[in-house]
C-alpha cells in the first residue's frame, strides 16, 4: 500500500480522476447523499483543475482504498493558514489496516510544510471510529466554540 501524491508537492492527478471519484461517491453515500458518481467526477475533476484542494490517496495494487480532500483556509487571529479537513475515507474492504492513519499523517506533513497554524475537522456524533481515530492522532474536540451553520440551499 502506498499515499500517492502527484501533481506538484501536493495535489493527485487527471490519472487519479476515476479513482478518487468513486471514492469520494462512496463517502457521500456514507453520508446519507444519492449516489451520483457522474456528479463527484465532475466535483472532483474541478478541484484538480483549478487546484482549489489537496487530495490525497492511497493506492493497494492499482485499487483506489482511501481518500482524504483538505481545503486551504486562512486564520486571522493567528495571521496564519490553515486547513480544513472537510473528507476523509476508506473503503469498507480496507478498512482497520491504519489506511486513515497514513491519510492524515500526509494531512499534517501538508500542514507544517505550508507552516499552517491547524487542521480542522468534522465528523458525524455517530461516527464513533472516525472520532477514536482522530483522537487516537492528537486531535482534540473542541469545547470552546460553538459551530453555526447557514444553509442556503
Amino acid at each position: 500500500m502506498e499515499v500517492i501524491v502527484g501533481l506538484g508537492n501536493y495535489y493527485s492527478t487527471m490519472e487519479d480522476l476515476d479513482g478518487v471519484s468513486n471514492l469520494f461517491n462512496l463517502y457521500r453515500v456514507f453520508y446519507e447523499q444519492t449516489s451520483d458518481i457522474e456528479g463527484a467526477k465532475a466535483y472532483i475533476k474541478q478541484r484538480l483543475e483549478h487546484k482549489g484542494s489537496v487530495i490525497f490517496m492511497v493506492r493497494d495494487h492499482q485499487m483506489y482504498v482511501g481518500f482524504t480532500q483538505l481545503y486551504p483556509t486562512f486564520s486571522s487571529i493567528s495571521m496564519k493558514k490553515a486547513w480544513i479537513l472537510n473528507d476523509l475515507y476508506v473503503d469498507a474492504e480496507a478498512r482497520n489496516q491504519g489506511i486513515g492513519e497514513k491519510l492524515l499523517n500526509k494531512a499534517k506533513d501538508l500542514a507544517m510544510e505550508t507552516d499552517a497554524k491547524s487542521i480542522v475537522l468534522e465528523t458525524a456524533p455517530d461516527n464513533t471510529a472516525s472520532q477514536g481515530l482522530h483522537e487516537k492522532n492528537g486531535y482534540i474536540r473542541d469545547s470552546q466554540f460553538y459551530h453555526y451553520e447557514l444553509n442556503l440551499s
